[in-house]
């Protein structure tokens, strides 16, 4: 029997991983490590990919269940649910295959229903906190430009770019997308102005941020400030607030129409169960005005 094909099993919290002695002899005792790690993980992972019963609008695989986020609606305090907390699908959140967010499934989903995608080839586009198929998909229909921005760029080829300073002449993008980027900022206000400076008259942003549907005021408290309970009412560690109904008379006071598309009517034909997205989301569209009202 030779290095590369004797094993050894390991036992771990009652799972077994088979190592190859190879991967010990080559790899270093950091594999091994690596491998007990993530044994858990792969093997909620397989289960997941199990079954049929949902499916993945990214990669079109059907499988058993989508993994969750942290500890799917669990996560969320008893003061968000009943301040009618309105996100993604916490239980439905991650893709066992291709990985890809329920925040950013539905917006593959609003973007088809609503034919935005017409909108991209030859025109100008911002992208902040860009997603990575959505990006993909942008991009292979050749816009005219595309911009993909970050407070803190992960990658080279996205540039760094604070959404309250945004380095660009009026009317420079057609398309804007700030997709649960708002809640993170703490000038909103700014944010908003300098994206509807940006845009092009007719241009179109695309403005998803959680909000609380039975709070009629936003709630932005300098005494939340610990991780603790910025999670407890603000539904995450990094939120600076809790938008209320007045989300909608926020963003139109910088000088956008907006648009809230309820899931029930433009995706009214899918299944939101199966396709692990939130019955409850809808798709914010701000329209900066064909001519600016002063």
């Amino acid at each position: 029997m030779t290095a590369a094909n004797s094993t050894e099993a390991i036992h771990r919290e009652g799972r077994t991983v088979t190592l190859t002695l190879h991967d010990l002899l080559t790899r270093g005792p950091g594999a091994l490590k690596r491998r007990l790690h993530d044994a858990p993980r792969r093997a909620r992972v397989a289960v997941a990919r199990s079954g049929a019963s949902q499916h993945c609008v990214a990669c079109d695989r059907s499988f058993g269940h989508f993994l969750p986020f942290r500890r799917g609606s669990k996560t969320l305090s008893r003061f968000l649910v009943e301040a009618g907390y309105v996100t993604g699908d916490f239980d439905n959140h991650q893709c066992p295959y291709c990985w890809i967010g329920d925040r950013e499934r539905h917006l593959l989903m609003y973007f088809d229903a609503l034919d935005l995608w017409n909108r991209v080839t030859g025109s100008r586009v911002l992208h902040f906190a860009p997603e990575p198929e959505l990006r993909r998909r942008l991009c292979a229909l050749r816009p005219l430009r595309y911009v993909a921005a970050d407070l803190l760029p992960y990658d080279s080829e996205t540039v760094a770019m604070d959404v309250t300073a945004i380095p660009e002449p009026d009317g420079s993008f057609d398309l804007v997308i700030c997709n649960h980027v708002l809640e993170h900022v703490p000038d909103v206000d700014r944010a908003l102005s300098e994206l509807l400076r940006v845009l092009r008259p007719g241009g179109i942003a695309v403005l998803q941020t959680p909000f609380a549907a039975d709070r009629a005021e936003t709630m932005e408290d300098p005494a939340i400030s610990t991780d603790a309970d910025c999670l407890t009412f603000y539904g995450q560690e990094d939120h600076v607030r809790l938008f209320g109904r007045d989300l909608f008379e926020r963003i139109a006071a910088a000088g956008f129409e907006v648009r809230y598309a309820e899931h029930s009517d433009v995706l009214a034909r899918f299944d939101a169960a199966r396709e692990g997205v939130s019955l409850e989301e809808g798709l914010i569209l701000a329209t900066r005005p064909p001519a600016d009202r002063s």
